[in-house]
């Protein structure tokens, strides 16, 4: 897997607010143009509703398997249904907007989509409990959201070919996964931990769906994230929460900077509320990279700007100013390494 591989200064995580496909579209392409400010990515409306938001939108991509909604959330069906039909159909409208706003665009390119783990986490199966309490269905959902992967990756190449295309995997639950904490039906008891071999040899074949040199982003917003084996999966780079860091994750953070691991560091709240000035907004990660002895002329290399998490419970208007705000604190860093 390619760990050498440059997003750029700064980029978005996923999650837009608003329903306006073309709007999102012309928001993030116009603010990330490419190499020099940012990454562009394929925005998520998730206001849209069910179809629209992150579970939702990747059960669309499943081949061989459907979802629906329930009352108690999407659960694998026998056959394609109307909810099926609106994922696709949003996830289509989303891919015509960015195809009118990156005509000629040549640069690294990212998309979404939820991980095996999550989705597992999440989706149920007919008897109500999700499908991470049965291992035969992880395989099974696992095998399913590589290929859909694999043609969602190839229509993307197809509607804008002189993308870098990175695809970015969101695995809130997959510390949840690790722990048994995900919990059962009922609410009374708690799923058991998957081992974590398991965890590790099932991201890095849905990693490898995006061949030997394609980069893949890991993201997650919760706490304690797993820097090690996310790498060892072939992750190409971890998005996280910077707030959520503690100096118990330095020797992993270290780790895989010197490894050439990507770091897109979430330091831009991701609901509305001030901005700091755009250096304030790193003044962290600078910190950090002194207490680990690293070299500072090295920072931009290992660190992309990104908003703490995606942007879907923001205003419009908070989220623009949002995304602006990284590409200036990714250039406050490059000037100001020290």
């Amino acid at each position: 897997m390619n760990q050498n591989f440059s997003p750029g200064p700064a980029t978005g995580i996923g999650s837009m607010p608003g329903t306006d496909a073309r709007e999102a579209a012309k928001t993030v392409t116009g603010t990330f143009e490419g190499p020099e400010t940012g990454m562009p990515h394929l925005p998520e409306l998730p206001a849209r509703g069910p179809g629209a938001d992150m579970i939702g939108r990747t059960a669309g991509m499943l081949v061989e398997l459907y979802a629906r909604v329930e009352p108690s959330g999407w659960r694998i069906g026998d056959r394609p249904g109307r909810d099926t039909k609106r994922a696709r159909s949003w996830l289509g409208e989303d891919l015509d907007a960015l195809e009118e706003f990156t005509q000629g665009y040549q640069g690294p390119l990212k998309v979404q989509a939820v991980g095996p783990w999550t989705l597992a986490a999440a989706l149920e199966l007919k008897n109500g409990e999700v499908a991470l309490s049965d291992p035969g269905a992880c395989r099974d959902l696992a095998g399913s959201l590589a290929e859909g992967l694999r043609l969602h990756l190839d229509e993307v190449h197809r509607r804008v070919p002189g993308a870098d295309i990175v695809l970015q995997l969101d695995e809130p639950s997959l510390v949840a996964v690790l722990r048994g904490q995900v919990k059962s039906a009922s609410g009374y008891r708690t799923h058991r931990a998957v081992d974590r071999q398991v965890v590790e040899a099932t991201l890095r074949d849905v990693i490898g769906v995006h061949g030997p040199d394609g980069p893949v982003v890991v993201h997650s917003c919760a706490p304690d994230v797993p820097f090690a084996l996310l790498r060892r999966s072939g992750a190409a780079a971890i998005s996280f929460d910077f707030a959520l860091l503690t100096e118990r994750d330095d020797d992993v953070i270290g780790e895989a900077a010197e490894a050439g691991t990507r770091l897109l560091a979430g330091v831009v709240p991701g609901t509305d509320g001030p901005l700091s000035d755009p250096a304030g907004s790193v003044m962290g990660v600078r910190t950090l990279w002194r207490r680990l002895g690293l070299n500072p002329g090295l920072l931009t290399d290992a660190v992309t700007v990104t908003p703490s998490c995606g942007l879907a419970g923001a205003s419009p208007a908070y989220a623009r100013a949002a995304l602006a705000h990284c590409v200036r604190a990714a250039r406050s860093l490059a000037d100001n390494p020290e």
